[in-house]
């Protein structure tokens, strides 16, 4: 697998809108997370540009606005993030650290079903 960018807390907030919405112009990512954050603009350029430089985004020019898209899947960088979390916290153990979180918040029946049809399907591959 290939090497994954560090992207902060804040990094992650637009990167979020931009794997949820991509292809997504600078104004669009702007107004979404003006809904959730109190940023300025020139915040978010600046959190945009940092993106571009881990190579995390790109962008294409259509007339005058940039377009953004993901270089990063989601998917692949929550995995990352989750083993990396696991190796700090838990020695790289993912089941004691599902544990932990298991046994850190109440889960509603609708949980607890959607949980053992993971591992259902795990246990069959």
């Amino acid at each position: 697998m290939k090497t994954l960018p560090q992207i902060s807390d804040a990094e992650f907030e637009v990167m979020d809108i931009i794997w949820k919405y991509a292809p997504i112009s600078t104004n669009e990512i702007t107004e979404r997370l003006a809904q959730k954050k109190e940023w300025s603009p020139k915040t978010i350029y600046t959190m945009l540009s940092r993106l571009e430089k881990k190579s995390a985004i790109r962008h294409e020019k259509e007339s005058r606005v940039f377009i953004y898209t993901p270089c990063v899947k989601k998917e692949d960088y929550l995995e990352a993030e989750s083993r990396r979390l696991a190796s700090r916290f838990f020695d790289g153990a993912m089941d004691q650290m599902v544990v932990s979180f298991l046994n850190q918040r109440e889960l509603s029946p609708k949980d607890l079903e959607e949980l053992q049809e993971v591992l259902d399907k795990k246990r069959r591959s």
